[in-house]
């Protein structure tokens, strides 16, 4: 088994995230996250790193170890769930701003969130990410330090966004902040927590969602061209907003517009792309934010106990996995910033069910991997017992020899540059 020992490892075998956390800690002169040739964000490296700076880089690095939570971090609240995680609080939940609600992806909760942390004078900062205004296909990190700059960055981005490039800015500079991010971002903030005590110290709050997976920028060129447009003729590309799940709009300099909806962005067997994912997403031990304080996944219109995709008022749900986030939401609530309804985890099993595969299968896929000879992840206390009672001897099987199978046949590999 090749172990994990340098950058172009965890790229080259399919394990970067694309966080963009190790260029905070190296310096851009020293690694620099770029689009790669395979349409991911990947570093590149620019000069000799020190062994002392790398080994810390790779200490929180979550292509190399992603930390999953222990039942301390709910400090006697609620209960560790064992396929969803820590759960202290479950609810529906949208922003109490009807503006916010119907421009964000979804209730617009995680908006709603950091624009009531600034104003409350919690933290000083979002840390966040938002559509490049210069390259739409592309998704810029972002630091916010007033409402008007987290609304601006709110709506889901599908493709590359390294949002911790930085971190190490905001450290240095002494301020409060909240990142919000993908479960695989808030892993390395706790990663970074556990070595830095200015992490531990001027992080207040972990906010995320659920995952479906990062693609690549060759998806939305695809998706681009399909309606017509040149992908450097864009001027805006929305994933989703404007309503919920609201539409894949796309614009152009000269004014064109078109729309793509969301079943058939995602659903429709005949488009010419794909949702292209890169390899670390299929082996995630945790798409669905069990780091952070509060996870806001979509909160479905359910029909037939399937979800379904029409137009309606956006909804999240909220889950918060720590006694800070439950505070959070509650203080949050309590200032009309957000609304909240009962919402039960046996609805979630119901509504997030596409979760499951990832989840239960990830220690059978990444044994198959190491078995190949492949590096696998390094995912302690994400409970791999507790997913094979979960998903059975035959998923777990089925999970173990994909994963074999996959590395011999070396479909991990990224070209790095």
């Amino acid at each position: 088994m090749t172990r994990v020992r340098d950058l172009q490892t965890v790229v080259t075998r399919g394990l970067c995230t694309g966080c963009g956390l190790c260029e905070s800690m190296l310096g851009r002169d020293t690694v620099e996250m770029k689009i790669s040739s395979d349409g991911y964000l990947r570093p590149q490296i620019k000069a000799p790193i020190d062994p002392a700076r790398l080994g810390r880089v790779l200490d929180v690095c979550p292509g190399a170890i992603i930390r999953g939570p222990s039942a301390a971090v709910l400090e006697g609240a609620g209960t560790l769930d064992p396929v969803w995680g820590p759960i202290i609080s479950l609810d529906r939940a949208w922003a109490g701003d009807p503006a916010i609600r119907f421009r964000a992806a979804a209730g617009g909760m995680l908006t709603a969130l950091g624009c009531y942390l600034l104003e409350s004078g919690a933290v000083e900062a979002i840390l966040h990410v938002k559509a490049s205004a210069s390259q739409p296909i592309l998704t810029d990190a972002h630091i916010s330090r007033s409402r008007a700059e987290v609304i601006a960055g709110s709506q889901s981005r599908y493709g590359p966004a390294a949002p911790l490039v930085h971190v190490e800015q905001l450290l240095d500079e002494g301020v409060s902040f909240a990142v919000i991010a993908k479960p695989c971002d808030i892993a390395a903030i706790r990663n970074l927590m556990r070595i830095d005590p200015r992490a531990r110290q001027q992080i207040k709050y972990c906010l995320s969602l659920f995952c479906g997976g990062v693609p690549s920028t060759k998806m939305a060129e695809k998706i681009s061209r399909y309606v017509g447009f040149e992908p450097e003729e864009l001027s805006v590309l929305r994933w989703r907003g404007e309503g919920w799940p609201g539409p894949t709009h796309l614009e152009t300099k000269d004014g064109r517009r078109a729309d793509i909806t969301y079943d058939q962005a995602w659903y429709d067997p005949s488009v010419p792309w794909t949702y292209d994912m890169q390899f670390r997403c299929k082996i995630c031990p945790d798409a669905i934010g069990e780091l952070a304080d509060i996870s806001c996944p979509d909160g479905w219109v359910m029909e037939n106990g399937k979800p379904l995709h029409r137009e309606a008022p956006g909804m999240n749900i909220a889950i918060a996995r720590t006694p800070a986030g439950a505070a959070l939401l509650q203080a949050a609530i309590a200032a009309g910033a957000v609304e909240t309804a009962p919402f039960t985890r046996d609805e979630l099993h119901q509504m997030h069910s596409d979760h499951l595969d990832r989840k239960l299968g990830f220690p059978g896929r990444n044994a198959g991997m190491r078995l190949a000879g492949e590096p696998g992840l390094r995912a302690p206390g994400f409970r791999p017992w507790a997913m094979l009672r979960e998903g059975g001897f035959a998923a777990a099987w089925k999970a173990f020899w994909g994963g074999f199978r996959r590395a011999r046949a070396r479909a991990n590999r990224e070209n790095p540059r």
